[in-house]
This record gives C-alpha cells, sequence and structure tokens, in this order.
C-alpha cells in the first residue's frame, strides 16, 4: 500500500475525530506474507495472507484511549471505541503529539527484491533440511516466512511518515536419540544461508547425545548469543525504561553516570542502522529517531522514552516507541539493541558453553537474580567442543555478573531486537551432579 493509498483509510479517521476530542493519531500496516511449515522434513502447510492491523489514539483533556482492529472497513466503531477509552482513562499530564518532521531517504529495513511467494520460503526450507542432512539427526519440525509491511502513521497535527518493511525468518529443530537442537534466523534481507541454520540444529542435537555428568562448582562460563540474549532481555533491558525507573521497579534508577557494567561493554540503540530488522527514521508516535547511547563503557548514560512516561516525569522523549504485531499501541522499546565491546575468540581456554537457557523467564528483573537450566551445554577448550555435558543448571545476578567479565565474542547476531555477541563470564555457580 502507498502512502496516498493509506490515506483514503487514514484521511476520514482524523476527519471525523475533529472536534470530538483534542488529538487523534491512526497507525496502518498492510501487508503480505507466506508462510510454510515443517512435519519432520515433509512441508506440511504453505499459507499466505494479507493482514492489515489499524489503531487509533485519541487525546482529550490529558486521557488517552486507544482501540484497534483488523479489519480498516470498521475504523469507525474503532474510533468510537478509541474515544470512549479515552472518557474512562485517568488524567496526565499531555504536552501533545509530534508535529511534522522532514524524515527522508532510502528505506532502512527493506529489501524489494524479495517476492512473498511459497516458492521462495521451500527453497529456505530445502536449504534447511540439506544442512540438517549433514549430521545423523532427524528433522522434528521447522518453518520459513517472509513479508512485506508498509507502515502508515498520521496524526491531526499534520504528521504523514509511510515505510515499507521486509522480513525473512527461518528456523529448524532436530533431534537424535533424547538429544534435541535448534537454530533460526532471521533478516530484513535474504541474506542468511538457510543450510547453515540446518547444519547448526544437526549439530547441537547429534553432538549433545551421551553428555558427560559435571560436579557442582565455579566454572568459567561462555553464553552464546542466544543465551545472554535471554538473560539480558529478562533483567537489564527492562531496567534501561524510564518508565519502569521512575515507577520503582528498576535496579538501575539513580544509576545514571555510574558505572553499572564492566567497562568493555556498551549498548547503544540504532534505529537508522541500514539493514537493520527495527531500523526506522521515526518510531511508533512519529517522534524522530535518533542513536540512543543507554551505557557506554559501563558508564549508564540514559533510559527511554515514548511520550506518555515522559510527559509523565519531566523527561524528553529518546524516540523509543515501538508497537508489537498489527495493531499494537506504543509502549517504550528498542529498535536495533547494539552490545559492543572488542570482539575475540572465547572457546581457547576452558570454559562451560551455553547454548540455550530454560527459565530466564523467571529472573526478578529488580534485583537481577535467576536460577536457569542449561540446554545443549559443552564443555570448550582450544576453540573446539570436548564434550556434552548431560544435565546442568545455573544461577546468580545478572547485574553482578556483567560488573566484571572476560570478554565478548566475534560472533555477534540478531537475536529479536538485539545485535548481540557471545559473553564469556568468570566463575559462574553451577549446578551439576
Amino acid at each position: 500500500m502507498r502512502w496516498w493509498a493509506a490515506l483514503e483509510i487514514l484521511n476520514p479517521i482524523l476527519e471525523a475525530g475533529k472536534g470530538l476530542v483534542d488529538e487523534i493519531e491512526a497507525y496502518l500496516i498492510e501487508g503480505w506474507s507466506v508462510s510454510a511449515e515443517l512435519k519432520r522434513d515433509v512441508v506440511s502447510k504453505s499459507i499466505k495472507s494479507h493482514h492489515y492491523g489499524l489503531s487509533i489514539r485519541c487525546i482529550k483533556g490529558g486521557r488517552i484511549g486507544t482501540s484497534s482492529t483488523s479489519n480498516p472497513a470498521d475504523w469507525k466503531k474503532c474510533l468510537l471505541a478509541s474515544i470512549a477509552s479515552a472518557k474512562m482513562a485517568t488524567s496526565q499530564v499531555w504536552s501533545g503529539l509530534p508535529d511534522p518532521r522532514p524524515l527522508h531517504g532510502p528505506p532502512l529495513a527493506f529489501d524489494s527484491s524479495l517476492e512473498p511467494e511459497p516458492g521462495a520460503v521451500q527453497d529456505i526450507l530445502q536449504g534447511m533440511l540439506e544442512g540438517a542432512s549433514r549430521h545423523p539427526v532427524s528433522v522434528t519440525s521447522g518453518g520459513a516466512t517472509i513479508s512485506l509491511d508498509t507502515i502508515t502513521l498520521a496524526n491531526s497535527h499534520g504528521v504523514l511518515y509511510s515505510r515499507p518493511q521486509s522480513l525473512v525468518s527461518a528456523s529448524l529443530e532436530t533431534i537424535r536419540e533424547t538429544s534435541t537442537g535448534y537454530e533460526f534466523n532471521s533478516s530484513c534481507s535474504r541474506d542468511f544461508d538457510p543450510s547453515a541454520i540446518g547444519d547448526r540444529a544437526g549439530f547441537l542435537s547429534s553432538a549433545s547425545v551421551n553428555g558427560k555428568e559435571i560436579r557442582t562448582g565455579a566454572y568459567d562460563v561462555v553464553l552464546s548469543p542466544l543465551a545472554f540474549a535471554q538473560l539480558l532481555s529478562a533483567v537489564v533491558v527492562p531496567a534501561l525504561s524510564g518508565r519502569n525507573v521512575h515507577a520503582g521497579r528498576s535496579r538501575l534508577a539513580g544509576s545514571l553516570g555510574r558505572q553499572v557494567t564492566d567497562s568493555r561493554i556498551s549498548v547503544i540503540d540504532e534505529p537508522l542502522r541500514r539493514g537493520g530488522a527495527g531500523s526506522t527514521r521515526w518510531d511508533a508516535e512519529g517522534t524522530p529517531t535518533r542513536r540512543l547511547p543507554l551505557i557506554h563503557e559501563g558508564i549508564l548514560e540514559s533510559f527511554a522514552y515514548d511520550l506518555k512516561t515522559a510527559y509523565r516525569y519531566g523527561a524528553m522523549t529518546t524516540g523509543s516507541a515501538v508497537r508489537s504485531g498489527s495493531g499494537g499501541l506504543p509502549a517504550i522499546g528498542y529498535h536495533n539493541l547494539v552490545i559492543e565491546g572488542a570482539g575475540a575468540d572465547l572457546m581457547e581456554e576452558p570454559s562451560l558453553y551455553v547454548q540455550d537457557v530454560v527459565g530466564a523467564h523467571t529472573a526478578n528483573p529488580l534485583s537481577g537474580d535467576f536460577s536457569v537450566e542449561l540446554t545443549n551445554p559443552f564443555m570448550v577448550s582450544g576453540g573446539t567442543y570436548e564434550f556434552p555435558v548431560r544435565k546442568a543448571m545455573m544461577s546468580g545476578n545478572v547485574f553482578e555478573m556483567l560488573r566484571e567479565i572476560a570478554g565478548l565474542g566475534n560472533d555477534q547476531r540478531v537475536i529479536g531486537s538485539l545485535l548481540i555477541p557471545s559473553i564469556k563470564l568468570k566463575k559462574q555457580q553451577i549446578i551439576g551432579k
């Protein structure tokens, strides 16, 4: 959908809202996607779909109301529901929706060569199957999706922004005896190798067979980008939200200007990164985005804010509003949260390598305490996997473990909204035999 076609839906909404509310905002997503799923090594389902998402936000007297629908033809009902929601909301300090700004430039997260066709996703599936066939494993499931969206935002101040967005994702799970392996990848372009996904999933399950017991004790640990991302997302990422800081739900409250991690770690949101899956020149509320250093060489420099939180607490929005799914409402989030630091090969010295963890969501986001089960752990040394570990758990505190690390890896990869490397931690408590 081009912006002029989106106006046929959005203009009537803005016109109908005039006189009824102080301000109105409409956010529209239209897109096509095609997906296919594997059941064992056979394509069991292939679906092509055309989807919409419309979200309307109304503000009157500092009262904010929202409503959404997957059918733009129902915009009148959606508008009335948003107005009714505003009437029931608690009034807050509100200084207005953004005014329009000249935000020009080529798309940052879009590949025009992509075609959402069944043949394209089936080629990805075949590539993953070929990679998995290099190992003595069976495929249990897998899937691939290609989607192309157009996102348009308009408000009663004259904002009218539109951008195309693309996404390619793929995943595969394998099994050998009772050991499983899972791998995935995603990008705004078809710039990853599907066979590498299958190869890694096959390796993890085949190499994990006949794991050995290890004794309970302190070990140097290497967390893969996936395992690191899970713990970081459960504890540190929420602590960087201005909303959590002011609500008393962040361990980092009151720590601006202080060292909160090892000096080798920097955390930056980079919404203008070309080719980043979350890249955009404007956030989900129409605020221009910018590079946002949150932690620089261990020093806490900033928290993230959307309009609602910034107005409530007398701060400035950082252009950090995002929306989840079609028709999602704006909330504080991150576009491309990059974990930076000098990279190195972390598997040379004896360590326990952890591919994945189970239970990161149970970590205490305020204290940082966690206890997780390790998935596909291996003892490593000399740059190789020495032997699989049968079963183990890891416990500790995320904030404390990040204050003194042994290094970051040179294997940075995309996990959700994170661009993150592996990390090596000193003397972590492992519960084994």
